[in-house]
Formats: C-alpha cells, sequence, structure tokens
C-alpha cells in the first residue's frame, strides 16, 4: 500500500495580501451508486481510514437488529448514535437518556475522556469547576450504542472494543457490504479506541448511497435531517450543512474527511483534505455543493485579523 503513487490536487490556496500563504492538498470523488461522475486528485483507489464518517455506518446494525424498535429509540437518540457530537447540554442530557435504557454506566465506556469540541461547551465546565467526562467524548454516542448492541445479542460488554469481538465481527461485515468491497484492506483502531476499516474514496460515498437512499434505514436518514445540531454542534461543518439543505446528509471525520449526499438525486462526494486542516477541509465541501446547486450554503472566504479587517481570502479551486 505504501507503495502507491497518489497524486492529490491542489485544492484550496490561502491568500494573504496578494501572497499565497498556506496551500492544501487533497482529493474529492463524486459518484452515484453506478457511476464515478468527477475525479479531482490522483487516488489510485488507495485505501484511507474512515475515521469518525463510520459512524453512520457502523449505527446500521441498530436497524439490522432492531435496537431501535426494541428499545423505543427517538429521532434524537439514533443521531447521538451517528454523531461525533459537540459534547454541549443539548447532547449530553440526550446520552444520559440512552444511558438509562440500555443500564449503562460512565465506565462500560471505553471511548475514553476527552474535551468537549464546542468552545461554549469548554468555558461552561471551566466557569463551574468541573471536569470532562466520558461523555464529553465526541464519540460517547457511538460506544452507547455498541453497548446497547451487546445488551440486546447478550455480547460481552467488557472487550466490545476488540477487533474479533462479535459486535466489531458484524460491524465490519456490514460496512463491506454497504461500502461494496470486495478484497480487505488495513484495519486500526481510530481515537476512541474501536476498529476502523479503510477503503477506497469511492466506496466510501457508495457506502453513503446505500444507507441514505435505502428506505430500510430511513430512521438513520431522518435522524440527520431532523437533528442537525446533534449530529455535529457549535461551529461544526456537518451541521452547518444540514441546518442550511434540504436533503443533503453531511458527516464529517478526521483526517481531513467529509462525506456529502443528495437523498434526492442520489448522487454524493467524499472531500480529503491530505493535511487534514478543516477550514479548507469546509470551504471545498460548501464550494462544492454551490457549484453543485445542492444548496446555496454561506461561507466566509474571508482571512480576517483580530480587529475585524481584511487582509485576505481563501481561494477554493474545485
Amino acid at each position: 500500500m505504501n507503495n502507491v503513487n497518489t497524486q492529490p490536487e491542489k485544492l484550496v490556496n490561502f491568500v494573504r495580501d496578494g501572497l499565497i500563504e498556506t496551500e492544501h492538498y487533497g482529493y474529492v470523488v463524486r459518484c452515484s451508486k453506478n457511476h464515478v461522475a468527477e475525479k479531482i486528485g490522483e487516488d489510485k483507489n488507495y485505501p484511507f481510514y474512515l475515521r469518525s464518517c463510520a459512524k453512520p455506518l457502523q449505527a446500521s446494525l441498530l436497524v439490522d437488529y432492531g435496537l431501535d424498535k426494541e428499545f423505543d429509540l427517538t429521532s434524537a437518540e439514533i443521531a447521538l448514535c451517528c454523531a461525533s457530537h459537540a459534547g454541549e447540554s443539548a447532547h449530553i442530557n440526550i446520552l444520559h437518556k440512552l444511558m438509562e435504557k440500555f443500564e449503562l454506566f460512565e465506565d462500560d465506556l471505553k471511548c475514553g475522556v476527552s474535551e468537549p469540541l464546542s468552545l461554549r461547551a469548554r468555558k461552561k465546565l471551566l466557569l463551574n469547576d468541573e471536569k470532562p467526562t466520558v461523555l464529553h467524548n465526541n464519540c460517547s454516542g457511538k460506544h452507547i450504542m455498541m453497548l446497547g448492541l451487546c445488551r440486546l445479542n447478550n455480547w460481552d460488554i467488557e472487550n466490545y472494543d476488540d477487533l474479533n469481538h462479535p459486535l466489531q465481527l458484524e460491524i465490519k461485515k456490514r460496512i463491506y457490504e454497504l461500502c461494496e468491497l470486495k478484497q480487505r484492506f488495513p484495519i486500526t483502531k481510530d481515537g476512541c479506541g474501536v476498529p476502523i476499516c479503510s477503503m477506497p474514496l469511492a466506496n466510501m460515498v457508495k457506502g453513503y448511497l446505500n444507507l441514505f437512499c435505502d428506505e430500510r434505514y430511513s430512521v438513520i436518514k431522518d435522524a440527520f435531517l431532523n437533528n442537525p445540531y446533534l449530529i455535529g454542534g457549535e461551529d461544526r461543518t456537518d451541521t452547518k450543512i444540514l441546518e442550511n439543505s434540504q436533503n443533503l446528509v453531511a458527516k464529517v471525520g478526521a483526517g481531513g474527511l467529509i462525506i456529502v449526499v443528495n437523498t434526492e438525486i442520489e448522487e454524493g462526494f467524499v472531500v480529503k483534505i491530505c493535511d487534514a486542516n478543516m477550514q479548507a477541509r469546509e470551504i471545498v465541501a460548501v464550494d462544492l455543493i454551490n457549484n453543485l446547486h445542492w444548496a446555496d450554503i454561506k461561507v466566509s472566504h474571508d482571512i480576517l485579523i483580530n480587529n475585524g479587517e481584511k487582509v485576505g481570502y481563501i481561494e477554493s479551486l474545485v
């Protein structure tokens, strides 16, 4: 794998008073279920890790096993199972309800304690002299969902993060089916400790199309469309896209990833920013959406200094 000669394309310039200060390279793949419509950058079908873009694919099991019906999960609770949430009160309150439904304790979660992604939430903890908990980890909803599946199937909850645990084997099998993978690709552990698959970028988009455009998984699509703030939160790109469009599903992932699906025309794209710059990722994704006329989403291309003066601009090359 390391010998594949991929060639990313320059996607974004940050121009400050006439000089290009930073350049950001990456890939874009846009496709339907059966056709690759556009490629920017020669990815050579190199596999990249899904990171948090895997979450809705992992959550497909809550439908497959009837977890949503068995525990009468609300749309908001399903959204948190798929989310990289910002750790705000709106998120934490629902996570507590999920924990109660599955009869779980915080010590059961193996995602680890981390600061909330939301600046407001971090300030709130600081002002109240409180420390973050495992629930502030942006992956905690996914872990609670995984433990709920273990409860439902009488699987061991002590080692649910192990690659050979029945839960993780079933997740891998389902992801391979949804993403139409015909060969094995490397697997690692994500930042939150559970296994994560890698695959070519086009397969990531196919997986999302097979999930979000299948009536069988409509509760997951509806959870995204009806609960945009729960999917991300404060200043999160996927939330911005969901809040300012009609039929678009979006999910970000670490490593510079974002996948967007137009559920009306059943087409989607993935953006991979090589240096994982989140502002570059947002600019490229939103500009693509606007250029494709999927929505009209406002995003600032200005480079401002602390007093608000404009000293440059961000140039998208897509």
